[in-house]
């Protein structure tokens, strides 16, 4: 993982996004030795978040010494809203909410389990508790390369003053572009995962992409 990292890093990341798969689905962290050895690897050069499993203070608390910049929380948020305002209070400016939907409804438990809550009411109360943004995941689409829902997401940011970091279904250079084009709705950014890997999205291309339509920040 350490090795990916710093790849990353030199194709021109400006962020990593960690997920603890595992994690995510025990309702505890499971991957943390090879959290640390990317934490070791990337020191102070790029901000690191990491979501997955992650539903005490001492766990954020752990994270944030050990380098972190921003801890993701996402099955607690919705399940346990009291622990996210509480994790505001005590680390803000380092919390990020994670909220995976389908059909504009929020799904927890590593996307097992459907809630009946509407992802713009809830990330509205979150916003609320002093979150520093929102990543959206559209579940059905998420790892499929099937492009990101730019409608859903859109929508979502401008109910919120708060960045949203698209998540889900990225493919190509196309929708960084379309993606770029939405970034005055509030999107700040997207997660590239699986189309970076398989090579259907060269990062660097896409990076060097976006900021030319940024006006080269």
């Amino acid at each position: 993982p350490q090795a990916m990292a710093r790849h990353w890093i030199d194709q021109g990341a400006r962020r990593l996004h960690l997920v603890d798969l595992n994690g995510a689905f025990a309702g505890k962290p499971q991957n943390e030795a090879a959290i640390k050895a990317i934490l070791k690897e990337v020191g102070e050069e790029i901000p690191v978040q990491l979501g997955g499993g992650i539903r005490d203070l001492d766990t954020i608390e752990r994270y944030l010494d050990g380098g972190l910049s921003y801890v993701i929380i996402g099955t607690a948020a919705v399940k346990n809203p009291g622990f996210l305002r509480d994790a505001c209070t005590a680390f803000g400016g380092h919390i990020i909410v994670g909220l995976d939907a389908k059909d504009g409804k929020v799904a927890t438990d590593g996307w097992s389990k459907l809630s009946g809550h509407e992802v713009v009411d809830l990330a509205k109360k979150f916003e609320d508790y002093g979150v520093e943004g929102v990543i959206y995941t559209d579940i059905g689409r998420d790892g499929m390369l099937s492009g990101v829902n730019i409608e859903a997401t859109v929508k979502l940011a401008q109910a919120l003053t708060v960045p949203v970091i698209a998540s889900g279904g990225l493919s190509n250079i196309q929708n960084i572009e379309a993606l770029c084009a939405v970034e005055s709705d509030g999107v700040e950014g997207v997660i590239c995962g699986r189309a970076i890997y398989t090579g259907d999205l060269d990062f660097a291309a896409a990076q060097k992409r976006a900021d030319e339509l940024n006006g080269g920040l």
